[in-house]
């Protein structure tokens, strides 16, 4: 089994931080089968750009065209 120490020494190799930077971090283990775990929750929407989305509400005509 890992253990706190082999994380952060193995992290901190991974990443290229400090091994202080990385304890203070708090990286941690958690149960692979435990689907639903988030330990910072949010209600947030995700931090993501649908391109075509905004296209479409931003590319509006200058000037009103007749059919």
């Amino acid at each position: 089994m890992m253990t706190q120490q082999d994380l952060d020494t193995a992290v901190a190799v991974a990443t290229g931080e400090d091994l202080h930077e990385i304890r203070r971090r708090g990286f941690n283990l958690t149960d692979p089968f435990a689907v639903d775990f988030d330990p910072e929750p949010n209600e947030l929407p995700p931090n993501v750009i649908d391109w075509d989305e905004f296209d479409l509400l931003r590319n509006v005509s200058a000037f009103e065209q007749f059919h």
